[in-house]
């Protein structure tokens, strides 16, 4: 079986050692993944983002950082909250930033031994990214983290409506 799998869902269900949330940079909450995530874990979540450190004023994960708390609620034991790039053209470091959002997380599990893992389509919601140009970097990245890593025993790419799905199965055509 392939570590990288696609599936079509709500990251909210999927019963894994971590799912990782499409957070902003205050962690508090949103619109999206992120406020799906905040919903379906209970008020705990936002008590637990509330204890993470400011790095600047109203800033808990800097963009391309990730940060990790409990799932409470969810059937996902660990959210690994990461801050996408918001879509600016990709002149503004998009690509390499939205890369540092997979490697972090990834990162991050593996320091809490975390070996199964589910991502949404990170900054392709309401920061603008083009699912098909973040597909290409995930694409890449993932590549690179998985090579000679045998860690991690599964990483799903969770799409959420049908064009995401077509649009990461195309990118993603061995694991389709």
């Amino acid at each position: 079986m392939n570590r990288i799998q696609i599936q079509q869902g709500d990251i909210t269900t999927f019963a894994l050692d971590a799912i990782v949330n499409a957070a902003n940079e205050a962690m508090l909450g949103g619109s999206g993944v992120d406020g799906a995530i905040h919903r379906a874990a209970g008020p705990r979540l936002l008590d637990a983002c509330l204890a993470v450190a400011e790095v600047a004023p109203n800033v808990r994960c800097p963009t391309g950082e990730a940060r990790i708390t409990a799932g409470f609620d969810l059937q996902a034991r660990f959210v690994i909250h990461t801050v996408g790039p918001v879509w600016q053209g990709s002149q503004h470091g998009e690509p390499e930033l939205l890369a540092s959002c997979y490697r972090s997380s990834l990162q991050l599990a593996r320091e809490h031994g975390l070996r199964t893992i589910a991502f949404p389509a990170i900054s392709c919601g309401t920061y603008g990214y083009p699912v098909e140009k973040a597909v290409a970097v995930v694409r890449k990245t993932l590549t690179q983290c998985l090579a000679d890593d045998a860690h991690f025993e599964r990483v799903v790419l969770v799409a959420f409506g049908d064009e995401s799905l077509a649009a990461v199965q195309a990118g993603f055509p061995s694991q389709s």
